[in-house]
């Protein structure tokens, strides 16, 4: 298979057919997933480094056990355990990785870039694990992931992006990565939730009111309020928030009859989803969607560091 890049940062440098390379693969390592033994040989011998400088549960899980189980080794560091608190640079950092000759380096933090300025210097492959609210790449590659295990392709497709818009960089890599996939995209917010300009991130519809568009998507996702990166008082409270745009049972039946509701993670319940949306076996695919992540990340680490080819029949 042809693939061509060194490093995951952002994903409007991957193409569509990029983009597929990595949910086959995907696709592939979800049977590995489902074995008796979860681990196959493809990545022994290569060192992997995750450098969270951020909080992170599903992402930092996700990618270790990812690692773990293409049999890579991992050294995971990051916020209060690295010199960084005593004023270290992030370079200076990135520089002492690079003495420890390691091949890949999974980055989480919270200033926007800085995957891109590890990239620049070490000769390891950079991932990128979300940065400020700017990045999100396999965030994004799992949502595809998990919308075209449902759908079965994307041509087509409507999305609604629901709520906090502004400050998300699952929305920095998702609406982009939608393009590229040839999907129709809904941005449902209040106003003081848009970006400036939506139409840079490839939006094609904006919307304040979600019931006079909830009927169109064939996708809802509903996005976390992001209270900590909040400026101000962006609407008058959580209740009228979640009354104008939550996603509750007196909402369903204005959905389609197979639309699917994802959600990043992790929920705020009573905030953009009641329980009974949240827990709904026949719409939320939200669970599928971090089980999408290990097999996504297993992929993304695969295809990026030159994986053996016995690591998908072994």
């Amino acid at each position: 298979m042809s693939f061509n890049h060194k490093h995951l940062i952002d994903i409007t440098e991957y193409s569509d057919v990029d983009i597929m390379t990595i949910l086959e693969t995907a696709k592939a390592f979800s049977a590995v997933n489902e074995r008796a033994i979860k681990k196959v040989p493809t990545l022994k011998g290569k060192t992997i480094v995750n450098m969270f400088n951020e909080p992170s549960t599903r992402t930092r899980s996700s990618f270790e056990l990812a690692e773990k189980r293409l049999s890579a080794d991992s050294l995971n560091f990051g916020g209060s355990s690295t010199s960084t608190v005593k004023g270290e640079s992030l370079i200076d950092t990135v520089e002492t990785l690079n003495a420890y000759k390691i091949d890949c380096i999974v980055v989480r933090d919270k200033h926007a870039g800085a995957p891109y300025i590890v990239s620049q210097n070490t000769p390891a492959s950079v991932i990128c694990a979300g940065d400020g609210k700017h990045n999100h790449p396999t965030q994004a590659l799992l949502d595809l992931y998990t919308i075209w295990e449902h759908k079965g392709s994307f041509e087509g497709l409507k999305v609604g992006l629901v709520g906090d818009i502004n400050h998300s960089r699952v929305c920095g890599s998702l609406l982009p990565a939608l393009k590229i996939m040839g999907c129709e995209t809904y941005a449902i917010a209040p106003g003081t939730l848009l970006p400036p300009a939506p139409e840079v991130l490839g939006i094609d519809h904006v919307s304040s009111s979600l019931d006079d568009v909830l009927p169109e998507l064939d996708v809802v996702y509903m996005l976390r309020v992001q209270q900590e990166r909040l400026e101000g008082s962006p609407f008058p409270s959580i209740r009228e928030y979640h009354n104008l745009f939550g996603l509750t049972r007196f909402r369903e039946p204005l959905m389609k009859p197979d639309a699917i509701v994802c959600h990043p993670g992790p929920i705020n319940r009573g905030v953009e989803l009641d329980s009974y949306m949240a827990d709904n076996p026949s719409r939320s695919v939200i669970l599928e969607q971090v089980y999408s992540g290990i097999c996504v990340r297993m992929a993304a680490l695969y295809l990026l560091l030159g994986g053996s080819d016995n690591g998908l029949s072994a």
